[in-house]
């Protein structure tokens, strides 16, 4: 699917756990697994919403688009680019 989900990436940024997330959205850790893993068809905007208050970042930090094929999380853009 060309919408790649970035939410552990920002788990890992807030140092929060899956349990910790879901709890404090309102879902079920199962199904914030399956949305996290990229095995989502939807989200409510409302789901959404709520994970960007928790999270405190905006919809695009967690959703990206990518073409098809590709894989991985988007690079930090804070990150140095240059080679040592």
């Amino acid at each position: 699917m060309p919408i790649a989900v970035d939410i552990d990436v920002m788990l890992a940024k807030r140092k929060m756990s899956v349990g910790e997330l879901a709890e404090r959205v309102g879902i079920t850790p199962a199904n914030l697994a399956v949305l996290k893993n990229g095995r989502a068809k939807a989200v409510r905007f409302s789901t959404l919403a709520a994970l960007c208050e928790v999270l405190e970042c905006q919809p695009g930090d967690l959703l990206r688009w990518e073409t098809e094929g590709a894989a991985g999380p988007a690079p930090d853009p804070t990150a140095d680019s240059t080679m040592a």
